[in-house]
């Protein structure tokens, strides 16, 4: 009995085994490469930000200070054409700077104060004709803006020029994989696999500062250039 009980354990780790190796035999060759699409575009929509700074020894008057002028900005720029769906409120902030100093009175040159207050209140708005942005910033900043803190540019609609950098990245992991199978002296297979991942055009930042400044008196020159879009593919190919 014995004897028949250990042929049949040497059977079943037989064929385990046996299983196994034809597992691991089945199991597909194959070849991963990365591929890279590029599209450059000219930017037809830009995002600036612009904002009010106020500083003043009196909160209260700090902020009726800076809501009066952050209204003038945003009237302004209603005036020279931006909708009120594209001014968006994006930050406003109230700061206690008593350790920074002593404001003198400049008649008098006596303390008036140990601190202030500093108020600030920025808007984001979408400029959608880039033939009028440096009018709109000449505009923002004739209107009481004395922060700029950033230019974007960007695209509108990108269904296509995704669509057309798609296609560059798999023709390129396409080319690469054609390659690396010729020099390995092997033949691809079907695809098995095709994530991917897009970067979004980066923001350009331009004009930046704070503190009172002199208005300029003539469009603010602006160039947009271009912006690109990039596609990496990850393919995977099965090899005969």
């Amino acid at each position: 009995m014995r004897t028949k009980y250990s042929v049949f354990i040497f059977i079943l780790v037989l064929a385990l085994a046996l299983s196994g190796c034809a597992a691991a035999a089945v199991q597909p060759k194959t070849l991963n490469v990365s591929g890279n699409g590029t599209v450059y575009l000219t930017p037809d929509i830009a995002y600036i930000t612009v904002g009010v700074h106020t500083e003043d020894p009196d909160l209260a008057s700090g902020v009726s200070k800076n809501n009066t002028q952050a209204q003038s900005l945003v009237d302004a720029l209603k005036k020279a054409g931006i909708a009120a769906k594209d001014i968006q409120t994006s930050n406003f902030s109230v700061y206690n700077n008593n350790n920074n100093g002593q404001t003198i009175d400049k008649t008098t040159g006596q303390v008036i104060s140990s601190g202030y207050y500093s108020v600030d209140n920025t808007v984001t708005v979408t400029v959608r004709d880039l033939s009028h942005l440096g009018s709109i910033l000449s505009t923002a900043v004739n209107s009481g803006a004395n922060n700029i803190n950033s230019i974007s540019f960007d695209v509108a609609d990108k269904t296509a020029a995704m669509e057309q950098a798609r296609q560059k990245a798999m023709a390129n992991a396409s080319s690469l994989a054609t390659e690396r199978a010729k020099t390995a002296n092997v033949q691809l297979g079907g695809i098995q696999n095709i994530p991917y991942s897009d970067n979004s055009p980066q923001p350009y930042y331009g004009m930046g500062g704070g503190g009172a400044a002199s208005a300029p008196n003539a469009s603010v020159p602006i160039q947009p250039g271009q912006t690109q879009i990039s596609v990496t593919v990850s393919v995977t190919y099965a090899l005969k």
